[in-house]
């Protein structure tokens, strides 16, 4: 894909959301979001499957209406607007082509729709068109087009009309892991040579962390921490988000913290500081802090998956299976019983009732 910008877009693209709620029925999806995204911004909306994340895109497209609150976009209320009024695109996970049409006949269909003049509008495709390489591709239909160009003709269509808002939601995961590999780069680019806002939905957070720069985390219906891709990943608030973040995701282990010492089982570890009062916590450690150690929890190998440049390992750890990340493989093998430290400073410690970080 090209990356010639429209550098008039950067100023406009703000949104906010005051107190959004939405419910239906008896079920309330959105419990009461507040969120505040930047013109220009790569803002991805993360969490699992029924967070809320994708009812949250749909409210900003006005595809869905509101139970409470307000939606704004660069200052001006636009909750009761029509999607047609919002100036937004949408790309959606199906990517919605209509199949009878050619591929210029699809990219060009929402100038169509407010009355663009015919030549306006070809020079118009043939640049939407040429920025995401599909140029040689307009006189086909989408079923003589892979899953990855069909992909590229949503996107273009997307662009055409150089809205303010790009809503994406899910847009590679229909594609295979190498072409989402390439897609997403691209993607990245595109975005960045529009200077246009740009808020993304996925369950996959490797691709919120390569793609972001702000990431909002759904649990729930509820957005639980928003921060930058590193943020979240260096200090996730809840132990939602540590359980969720990284791959693998952080080992989790249920302790007791009495001063400067944090009590796992019966081994004894340095807290990162000292508490007045015990308390029962949750003890979170990525699995790239997790080390071999002579003295420390003890563990049993289960597996060893030697992924060629990383090696991940399996520990039985009192009914709970932790992972320990490595550039190397263990000296061990599988079935050995084996110690587990980390550092004091690798530990991220939770309140055991509310899940809150300590």
């Amino acid at each position: 894909m090209e990356a010639d910008g429209e550098a008039g877009l950067s100023m406009k693209g703000s949104v906010r959301l005051e107190g959004v709620v939405k419910r239906h029925g008896a079920t309330t999806v959105l419990h009461g979001v507040d969120l505040d995204i930047e013109p220009g911004e790569f803002f991805v909306l993360l969490g699992p499957s029924g967070s809320g994340k994708t009812t949250t895109l749909r409210i900003l497209a006005g595809l869905e209406e509101v139970s409470g609150g307000r939606v704004l976009m660069d200052g001006a209320d636009v909750t009761a607007q029509e999607p047609g009024e919002r100036d937004v695109a949408m790309v959606f996970q199906s990517y919605a082509l209509y199949p009878h049409m050619t591929v210029a006949q699809n990219i060009a269909f929402p100038l169509k729709m407010v009355g663009t003049d015919p030549a306006a509008t070809q020079q118009a495709v043939a640049d939407a068109a040429g920025k995401v390489g599909i140029g040689h591709l307009l006189e086909r239909r989408p079923g003589q087009l892979s899953g990855g160009q069909q992909q590229r003709v949503a996107l273009a269509r997307a662009i055409v009309r150089q809205p303010r808002l790009f809503l994406l939601d899910e847009p590679l995961s229909n594609l295979d892991a190498k072409l989402r590999l390439e897609t997403r780069l691209e993607l990245h680019a595109l975005q960045r040579a529009l200077g246009a806002t740009a808020v993304y939905v996925t369950h996959d957070q490797e691709e919120a962390m390569t793609l972001a720069d702000r990431i909002a985390v759904f649990m729930e219906g509820r957005i639980v921490q928003v921060g930058t891709p590193r943020e979240v990943f260096s200090r996730p608030a809840t132990v939602e988000v540590a359980g969720f973040i990284g791959t693998p995701p952080m080992n989790l282990l249920p302790a007791r913290w009495e001063g400067s010492r944090l009590l796992i089982g019966s081994e004894a570890i340095a807290a990162p500081s000292a508490t007045n009062a015990p308390r029962e916590v949750t003890v979170g450690v990525r699995p790239g802090d997790l080390r071999l150690a002579s003295a420390g929890i003890d563990a049993r190998i289960e597996r060893i998956e030697d992924l060629g440049d990383t090696c991940i390992t399996s520990f039985a750890v009192g009914g709970r299976l932790l992972k320990q990340k490595s550039d190397r493989l263990p000296q061990a093998r599988e079935g050995d019983a084996v110690r587990l430290a980390f550092a004091p400073e690798a530990a991220h410690v939770f309140d055991r009732a509310t899940g809150a970080r300590l």
